[in-house]
């Protein structure tokens, strides 16, 4: 992956900087991602919660949550993921132009993340950066994407890389939202000529909510109207990837005019086969507050292909289907039946082009703004890398309030480097799992010197992962300074 070693040949001082021939096949080139050393048991955290065995473990689908102290906040994660992505991959600094970030973690409501992270370009006298913070809940990190791929794809583009980051640490109050918490962050390098290339279309649907929102400054933790949440899901699932058919249709028709009339237009490679139906898709990669939305969004799209095609022969099981069809589509959204009925249906596709990408769901929870993109860095790793190839991924983001787009990529070469560089089997299992009063106990030191000044952190760097980074202290002035765990530590 050449791309990643060097810096794409570009004079910033010349004039001619801005006449490059425009890129091909931008995608991802390098990718990393960062999760807390620590994580509990779900299975665990239902006997000390004292509720029904299987609650968080099978209602939810999850199976164990990361999470971090007072020792690490988004700079911190930031810091280490990105530092990390430039050293694996030997990236020079001054290759890179543009660097957005997306996440709902605030800390400051001025100063952004991207501030912080120019710490890691200020020695190579790299200060010519665009971009800046994405915030809308877990969607975040698709806008600072978009925006990086909108970049490149532009007449401002210099010829120099983007980097994306995006992470966040979700926490809940006490009670039935909190075993839906998590943590985790992800760094991609974006740039022409990559192995997963990104096309063009996407389908957007975004609307006025109230499901998840973050109203109080002085908490960290945001209200949820939980019902509300999983109803805006499968809407925001079936509208953006209606539109992102609808779209496909109007390119095709626009391809097939262009053949009659003996032109030929110009087509993104990756778009050259118009995708109108889930078989189109090798894997599908859904943004996963918890593993049973994941699964319920899965079904519902399988659903949706019902109502286009009720004789289809996958569907030849389904007794009710009279009943169904007379559903209106707020009755579907509703329906346990309609829902038991396509999660069943759809379980072994489920098993065999989704469940690729729950690795990192299944060990860390939700990590909001990197839940997507953690998703295909767990394909890469579960894939090997000559069965991935030419193959196809569809991704669907979605945030709170609400915000969601549905768009795809393509795997056009090697990804070896990828999956062994992030080495993310071993690193899931060298995770240290905790009894849940040590899981409870941080979050409490986290509520307590929340938005505190002048103040040094109590949490253990023992417990960080070495190499990373961490928060010293914030002074009197409410300026933060970071530090990094020695590789030795253990």
């Amino acid at each position: 992956m050449g791309a990643t070693t060097t810096p794409n040949s570009c004079n910033v001082e010349s004039d001619s900087v801005y006449s490059l021939s425009r890129p091909k096949d931008v995608g991802i080139l390098a990718l990393e991602v960062y999760f807390p050393r620590r994580c509990v048991s779900e299975e665990d955290l239902e006997a000390f919660d004292g509720v029904s065995k299987g609650k968080y473990t099978i209602g939810l689908g999850q199976e164990f949550m990361a999470w971090t102290d007072d020792r690490e906040d988004i700079n911190s994660f930031a810091l280490t993921v990105v530092s990390s992505l430039l050293k694996k991959y030997n990236i020079d600094p001054k290759s890179i132009g543009r660097l957005e970030v997306g996440t709902e973690t605030i800390i400051d409501k001025s100063k952004s993340v991207k501030s912080v992270l120019m710490d890691l370009f200020a020695e190579s006298g790299n200060h010519d950066i665009e971009g800046i913070d994405s915030k809308n809940a877990c969607y975040g990190s698709t806008a600072a994407l978009f925006n990086a791929i909108n970049w490149i794809e532009s007449s401002s583009w210099d010829g120099r890389n983007a980097l994306v980051f995006a992470g966040d640490i979700a926490i809940y109050a006490e009670g039935g939202a909190r075993p839906v918490g998590g943590a985790g962050a992800v760094a991609m390098l974006i740039g022409p000529d990559a192995p997963l290339v990104f096309e063009r279309i996407h389908g957007t649907y975004m609307a006025n909510t109230y499901d998840f929102y973050k109203p109080k400054l002085d908490s960290e933790y945001p209200e949820v109207d939980g019902t509300l949440s999983i109803t805006l899901y499968i809407t925001a699932l079936d509208n953006s990837y209606a539109r992102f058919c609808e779209k496909h249709a109007l390119v095709k028709a626009r391809q097939e005019k262009l053949a009659a009339n003996g032109t030929n237009g110009y087509v993104n490679g990756a778009d050259s086969k118009i995708a109108i139906s889930l078989t189109d898709f090798d894997y599908l990669i859904f943004h996963s507050p918890y593993g049973k939305l994941v699964q319920k969004g899965h079904a519902r799209l399988v659903y949706n292909e019902f109502i286009d095609n009720p004789s289809g022969f996958r569907f030849a099981s389904i007794e009710n289907t009279e009943e169904i069809l007379q559903l209106s589509n707020t009755q579907s959204l509703a329906s346990k039946t309609l829902e038991k009925t396509f999660v069943g249906v759809a379980n072994v596709d489920y098993k065999k082009r989704v469940m690729p990408s729950m690795s990192l769901a299944k060990r860390c929870g939700n990590m909001y703004t990197a839940s997507l993109y953690c998703g295909l860095a767990s394909v890469v790793s579960n894939v090997e890398p000559s069965e991935l190839q030419g193959k196809r991924i569809s991704m669907f983001a979605y945030g709170g309030g609400c915000a969601s787009s549905f768009y795809a990529m393509r795997v056009k070469s090697d990804t070896t480097e990828m999956k062994t560089k992030m080495d993310l089997q071993y690193r899931i299992k060298s995770m240290k799992v905790v009894p849940c009063e040590e899981y409870v106990s941080s979050l409490k030191l986290r509520e307590k010197n929340h938005n505190a000044g002048n103040y040094t952190p109590e949490g253990a760097i023992e417990n960080l992962w070495p190499g990373s980074y961490y928060l010293e202290n914030i002074d009197e002035k409410y300026r933060r300074k970071y530090g990094i765990v020695p590789e030795s530590s253990t």
